[in-house]
């Protein structure tokens, strides 16, 4: 298979688990705890993006990067995309009507396509395959 596309289906597949700790986080906030829709979007996001930032730098890019220097990348991402998505779940749910799940949902579908993009080429570009997993080890 090509490596490239099984890099691709690795990415979703752990974009899958962390979209899982999102709307499981949010649940939780959101139906249970009773928190509003953006504040429980807001730390489901913050709690998603640190599962999916670990596992996807060791396994799917199997990157040796400088890791302060990758999650200063990742948080430069996130500091457009937190406050921009945060706006849009409020858009949504307050202006729109849309179901508070839906709307995460859609900022997670957005969120999986440039969160890829952005890893893929700027975060971890350079540094694809240069871990000890790439290396043959453990």
């Amino acid at each position: 298979m090509n490596r490239e596309l099984l890099r691709t289906i690795k990415y979703a597949l752990v974009a899958a688990s962390a979209g899982l700790i999102e709307l499981g986080s949010f649940t939780l906030l959101h139906d249970v705890l009773g928190l509003v829709e953006w504040a429980s979007y807001l730390i489901a996001l913050v709690l998603s993006v640190v599962w999916n930032f670990t596992i996807n730098r060791r396994y799917t890019f199997k990157s040796a990067n400088n890791i302060p220097k990758a999650m200063l990348l990742v948080a430069a991402y996130y500091a457009v995309f937190t406050p921009l998505s945060t706006w849009f779940e409020k858009i949504m749910t307050e202006n729109w009507g849309i179901n508070g799940t839906v709307a995460t949902v859609i900022n997670m579908l957005i969120n999986f396509i440039t969160e890829f993009l952005d890893q893929r080429f700027v975060v971890f570009g350079k540094t694809i395959d240069t871990n000890d997993l790439a290396r043959g080890g453990k």
